[in-house]
């Protein structure tokens, strides 16, 4: 039988070994992530012109629950697994929050054979009711109420600007990672598009369509 101090010893050794295989596994697991930000922002010339703003440090998705428009609860980290492009107004939805929604599904559509590799989301940040006139025109979003709240500790506008005046980029994982500037129009909507498709080819050697399958 070893001597206590050994035994000690030996487990002191194995919380240790313990430890430094987890903080491979996880290196593993992050590194076609960290790999693909290199290529997009050092490794390509472009990504220094790139029209949306990085964030740094990345925010994590809340571990939060939402609801859809049904009344069915959601638990955001479902979310996870796509890339996501993501705009957030009140349910009645006034022209700019119109504007976005469209500028989403053009910007995504615009991605050609990549667009089933990044979801539209809407986050609907209060209780009003979706216009029925709007409801034919989401039907390939994923429309989602969020509390004001929850969104504040995740998302944020550029200084002197509000929330539901950008749209947000997510990368699988759940982190947010690009805010694109505030009151993108048709004009400028198709640098924000260059941007997107800039990330989707420096994720395509991780990334795959379908959720939890990247």
């Amino acid at each position: 039988m070893p001597a206590p101090e050994d035994a000690l010893a030996q487990d002191a050794r194995r919380t240790r070994t313990g430890r430094w295989q987890m903080l491979a596994l996880a290196l593993v697991c992050a590194a076609p992530v960290i790999a693909s930000y290199y290529s997009y922002y050092v490794v390509r010339p472009d990504a220094r012109r790139s029209f949306g703003e990085l964030i740094e440090p990345q925010r994590e998705l809340p571990a939060a629950m939402a609801t859809e428009l049904s009344g069915e609860p959601f638990d955001l980290g479902q979310l996870k697994g796509q890339w996501l492009l993501v705009s957030v107004a009140g349910g009645a939805c006034d022209e700019l929050c119109q504007s976005n929604l469209y500028l989403q599904r053009q910007m995504r559509e615009g991605l050609g054979k990549d667009k089933d590799r990044i979801d539209w989301v809407w986050l609907v940040d209060d209780g009003a009711a979706v216009p029925d006139a709007l409801q034919p025109a989401l039907e390939q979003a994923r429309v989602l109420r969020v509390p004001a709240d929850e969104l504040a500790r995740w998302l944020a506008p550029a200084t002197g600007h509000r929330l539901n005046e950008h749209l947000y980029v997510v990368d699988p994982m759940g982190h947010w990672m690009m805010r694109f500037p505030a009151r993108l129009d048709k004009t400028n909507a198709g640098k924000a598009r260059s941007d997107l498709g800039r990330l989707m080819r420096a994720s395509s050697s991780w990334d795959r369509a379908g959720r939890g399958d990247g």
